[in-house]
């Protein structure tokens, strides 16, 4: 299809854990700066204005294996579709040892971007098609451009335009393994370093916070060494600007007998232009395992659940939680 993209970038102590596992949100950033630049050079690959690719939403992703600290991760992006204003994306990251010289898979991720005008940054500039090697893989990309409209419309529609102030309880008078007591937030004032040439926040640092805010309450609800295992699909519903306040909030809605399920939402406030008013920008649900010192999953502490809020969140995360595990039982099958 002519249009891929590499990025290998060795993995430091900050991009990890105490434990020296790489957090997830490291490699959403990763991926997204690799979807971000092909995205960015095939929109400006004709005459006409200049754009800069904005991200909409990442399908759902697996983490396949933790990376470590000393690892390189090769990061190859490649156009798999393209509409009039989106372009699809899909992302292989290998983690490679470099002592060994041992490769694995660690994560594939399926992005969606919209290219935005350098000129004026409402409009969307239009997609210049790619050459698709078959007219079947042109219709499995319009077949997938069509379900994750209809997804991201639905998930609009639940989050609704008006924005619920989240609650931030005191944590020490709540009682271990509740939705409250490992309820967590995360404040930060977007700056120049955050942002696109349109001073828009790149969506891989609202990422990088949002799995950081998952992790925290991931690790109080368990207190062990916690990791990114999957994110279902991540919204991004309106831009953010900078001089923005964001909130990133998380709290737990499900667990398994090893995996925990943290929904993350992104609220948008602007500092300066505040007529504009506090606003819902990102939405998602991570899943996070616990595991012990050699790396192994954990058994989870049960969920305590005390309303009927809290009950209905639950049911909801098992029916995503069995519905996945199906989708996981009937790949492997295919694969045999």
């Amino acid at each position: 299809m002519g249009f891929h993209h590499q990025l290998t970038r060795i993995m430091r102590p900050d991009d990890a854990n105490i434990v020296g596992n790489v957090h997830g949100g490291t490699i959403l950033k990763m991926i997204e700066e690799a979807g971000g630049i092909i995205t960015t050079r095939h929109c400006n690959s004709r005459q006409g204005e200049r754009c800069v690719a904005a991200l909409a939403r990442v399908e759902r992703t697996d983490f396949l294996h933790p990376m470590f600290i000393g690892e390189v991760a090769h990061v190859s992006a490649e156009i798999t579709y393209t509409s009039k204003r989106s372009v699809e994306v899909q992302v292989n990251v290998l983690a490679e040892n470099i002592l060994t010289g041992a490769k694995k898979v660690t994560n594939k991720a399926t992005l969606w971007y919209v290219p935005f005008s350098l000129q004026n940054t409402d409009k969307i500039t239009e997609v210049p098609p790619i050459e698709y090697s078959s007219p079947e893989q042109e219709e499995e990309g319009r077949k997938r451009y069509e379900a994750q409209k209809l997804d991201r419309l639905e998930t609009k529609g639940r989050n609704g335009e008006v924005v619920m102030p989240v609650p931030t309880p005191d944590r020490h008078t709540k009682e271990a393994y509740t939705v409250e007591f490992s309820q967590s937030s995360l404040i930060h004032l977007v700056g120049p370093s955050d942002c696109t040439l349109l001073s828009y926040v790149h969506g891989g640092v609202t990422m990088k916070l949002m799995d950081e805010v998952a992790g925290i309450v991931a690790a109080r609800h368990c207190k062990t060494n916690i990791v990114t295992a999957s994110v279902d699909a991540i919204n991004f519903h309106r831009k953010i600007k900078i001089g923005c306040v964001v909130s990133v909030s998380g709290w737990m809605t499900f667990t398994s007998n090893k995996s925990m399920e943290i929904e993350v939402i992104v609220d948008a406030d602007p500092l300066v232009e505040t007529d504009k008013g506090k606003y819902r920008a990102v939405t998602a649900f991570f899943t996070y395992i616990s595991l012990d010192k050699e790396n192994k999953p954990l058994p989870v502490p049960p969920l305590k659940l005390e309303n009927e809020e809290q009950q209905k969140r639950f049911e909801e995360g098992k029916a995503r939680y069995l519905q996945n595990k199906a989708k996981r039982l009937s790949e492997k099958e295919r694969q045999q």
